[in-house]
């Protein structure tokens, strides 16, 4: 993505000098030195008013990504508030918006709608399979225009955006889906916090698994359903195991592995397979 340059980048980076003075090198990612007033400040510059939703997630997400379904079903007024401000966003107000600023928006605009989806349900279903038509027929207004779940993912972000780590954050509310995030995407930060999110995806057993001693890796079933998202940017002539769209994803995980796993799967002697999905809810016990 083409990145533009704002001032409150010069904000982002005092704050990240003053953070890594206190931080040894390497034991924080990026998004984690920046506290929670100063995300509270970046959410108030940006063009889009994300305050509601990022108490939100603040309140009833953890840092492993399983959400307090119960809590927020009792308390869910700053939610809808938020998914009505998503439908009150003109075309002409988002047509003028940079490619990070869209792309933040429409992945917000997708967790958040499907949190909306599991709270409408009482009692809450133990999986997000249960409810019908929730992706295909349930409809959301988005830039005052009624949008499914699938229209959002499918016809407007892999559609208008080459960017495959958007399946590192668009999050189904199911177990093996990518951790959802505690805080929401910015677009100033946005190209970090989806590398932020790939790391922690591949790092999952949900994401990745291999098995050097039977030759064996499994990788996650959404390089299945839409493995043709990484080909553009990560097609390759280095001899990964697989089709080619299987080779992109292997080499788009081998960004996120230690060097001697990566040097591993470049070589390609060993069984590609894909790991059991589990649809169960992405809740807190």
């Amino acid at each position: 993505m083409n990145r533009r340059v704002i001032p409150i980048i010069l904000l982002l980076t005092a704050w990240g000098i003053a953070s890594c003075a206190t931080v040894d090198e390497g034991t924080q990612s990026e998004t984690s030195l920046i506290d929670q007033s100063q995300i509270e400040t970046i959410v108030s510059a940006n063009p889009f008013d994300y305050q509601d939703y990022a108490t939100v997630l603040e309140t009833y997400v953890n840092e492993g990504g399983l959400v307090d379904y119960e809590g927020l079903q009792a308390n869910r007024e700053q939610l809808d508030r938020f998914n009505r401000s998503l439908g009150e966003v003109t075309p002409e107000v988002y047509n003028s918006w940079s490619e990070e600023e869209k792309l933040a928006f429409l992945i917000n605009a997708y967790n958040s709608f499907t949190l909306e989806s599991i709270i409408d349900q009482n009692p809450l279903k133990a999986s997000i399979r249960e409810i019908p038509g929730v992706w295909k027929r349930r409809k959301f207004f988005l830039t005052q225009t009624e949008k499914t779940l699938d229209n959002i993912e499918h016809d407007v972000i892999r559609q208008e955006f080459n960017e495959p780590r958007i399946h590192a954050a668009l999050v189904c509310a199911a177990i093996s889906c990518p951790p959802l995030r505690n805080e929401p995407y910015l677009p100033e930060r946005l190209d970090a916090q989806l590398e932020d999110q790939s790391e922690k995806w591949i790092a999952s057993s949900h994401g990745f698994q291999i098995d050097r001693q039977n030759n064996s890796v499994a990788i996650s079933a959404i390089f299945k359903w839409f493995g043709e998202d990484w080909l553009e940017t990560y097609s390759t002539e280095e001899k990964f195991a697989g089709s080619e769209r299987e080779k992109a994803a292997l080499n788009f995980i081998s960004q996120y592995v230690p060097p001697e796993i990566r040097t591993y799967l470049a070589q390609g002697n060993y069984r590609i397979n894909y790991l059991d999905y589990d649809w169960s809810l992405n809740k807190q016990n």
